[in-house]
């Protein structure tokens, strides 16, 4: 596990594994996103609004947004509760309750279950070794069918997720499991349910995730995160995020970031709600 200076505990957090995401945190202006995971926002209090894809704004205490679908959200709190699933690891099909609406959504128990671990998450901070637990089951009681998917399209998202930064064109990524260039993009598309692209940006933009709370210079933190230079970062970003690089580290100076794996001296049970 990795989080901030003395492992202290805080408000504001984020437990991120390869294909998991919950953030607690500062929401930022209510620009346009469009991220690669189905989500679920989750009011720390009060009540959020969001407009799905240029729709009518919705009052909720929970929305679910699909994959790649642009939306804004807002909310009357501060913070903000946020649990993101990688669109490639799940069964888009199969997924539990409420992951599977779209918009607003009345499942009170899952808000509660939400707001229950980041009670205990900021109390006890590094007392809880997240990396030990279930990130399915602590959120929704059972394990998620994964997607089934052809082992050479396999094959390339577990090379990019390895190494997001790492240049990863569609061409030379056919070349490597014997597929011609036409023919990876349609099989890729209909495997993944996106196109190569939107995957390969995605998955360099969630990199970022992991040095929000350093104190870095942003020009490095592109070339580091595989960007060619400060102006395709901001802009990548932007569209993943709606929110500029910079405001992004400036909003997360106070966030405890708890990924890979934890130590053995910070280890104790965790009960959900």
């Amino acid at each position: 596990m990795r989080s901030t200076p003395a492992h202290r505990a805080s408000d504001r957090l984020m437990w991120i594994t390869p294909d998991r995401v919950f953030y607690v945190g500062l929401l930022g202006a209510p620009s346009v996103r469009t991220m690669g995971a189905v989500i679920a926002y989750v009011a720390a209090e009060g009540a959020i609004r969001v407009s799905i894809d240029g729709g009518e704004w919705q009052t909720t205490q929970l929305a679910v947004v699909p994959p790649y679908v642009p939306h804004r959200v807002m909310s009357e709190a501060r913070l903000i509760h946020m649990v993101k699933l990688e669109a490639e690891t799940v069964d888009m099909a199969h997924l539990p309750a409420p992951m599977g609406a779209c918009g607003a959504v009345d499942a009170p128990w899952f808000v509660e279950r939400v707001r229950h671990l980041h009670r205990e998450l900021s109390t006890q901070g590094c007392d809880i070794d997240l990396m030990a637990l279930d990130f399915d089951r602590v959120f929704f009681g059972q394990a998620i069918p994964s997607q089934p998917l052809d082992r050479r399209i396999r094959a390339v998202i577990d090379r990019i997720k390895a190494d997001p930064s790492a240049p990863s064109c569609a061409e030379t990524c056919a070349e490597q499991v014997h597929l011609s260039f036409s023919r990876f993009l349609h099989l890729f598309k209909q495997e993944v349910g996106m196109p190569f692209r939107s995957f390969r940006t995605w998955k360099r933009a969630r990199s970022l995730l992991h040095h929000v709370n350093r104190d870095s210079n942003l020009a490095h933190v592109a070339l580091d995160t595989g960007y060619p230079d400060s102006t395709h970062f901001s802009h990548s970003i932007r569209q993943v995020y709606g929110l500029k690089p910079k405001d992004i580290f400036a909003g997360s100076r106070r966030l405890a970031i708890y990924a890979q794996t934890a130590p053995a001296s910070c280890r104790t049970a965790f009960s959900a709600a």
